[in-house]
């Protein structure tokens, strides 16, 4: 599947930690985001506020454009474990997708120390495999792949297996967290 690829964003788009007051906005979007799967406000807040440091958001003029949802696994502290990448769809194929990972990655890297950067994706989600695959060549291309959580074994056969692809940092494709003109 090709994707249409847009001009970048006219006008200045902020990236910044989440605050409590930006759940509703980040509900609708993952709700406006298949294939994701919906999470509970309360789980969003928790997000917001207790995982703040290791989730971003993108606005332009005060509306939500993107959001990425991510932790360090306590099993694995070397590691930024990214949960989920929402981007609106007026932003979607300007890359925002990809600044937003980079600068997120770049502040939980210093602040951290994390190596790696994991997530899992179904097979099927190719704007994610897009995503992540142009991070690792950004990253140096060190990545691997594997099934974490698998269809029948994990959920019953009611959800798709999850392959975690784990890539590691190098520290060189980071943009700072703040205004940026595209």
């Amino acid at each position: 599947m090709d994707i249409e690829r847009k001009q970048p964003l006219a006008g200045a788009v902020t990236m910044r930690l989440p605050h409590a007051e930006d759940g509703a906005a980040i509900v609708a979007l993952i709700a406006a985001s298949p294939p994701l799967d919906a999470n509970s406000t309360y789980c969003v807040l928790l997000q917001c506020t207790h995982f703040a440091q290791t989730c971003i958001l993108a606005e332009q003029e005060g509306e939500l454009m993107g959001w990425i949802s991510g932790y360090v696994p306590p099993t694995h502290p070397d590691s930024l474990f990214v949960w989920q990448v929402a981007v609106a769809e007026a932003a979607r194929g300007t890359g925002l997708g990809g600044r937003m990972l980079d600068a997120l990655a770049a502040r939980v890297a210093a602040a951290c120390d994390v190596e790696l950067l994991r997530t899992t994706i179904t097979a099927d989600n190719e704007a994610s495999w897009r995503l992540f695959k142009s991070f690792a060549r950004r990253q140096g291309g060190v990545a691997s792949q594997a099934a974490l959580f698998e269809q029948d074994a994990h959920f019953g056969g009611r959800h798709a297996t999850e392959f975690e692809l784990v890539i590691r940092l190098t520290g060189d494709a980071g943009i700072s967290e703040e205004k940026e003109r595209r």
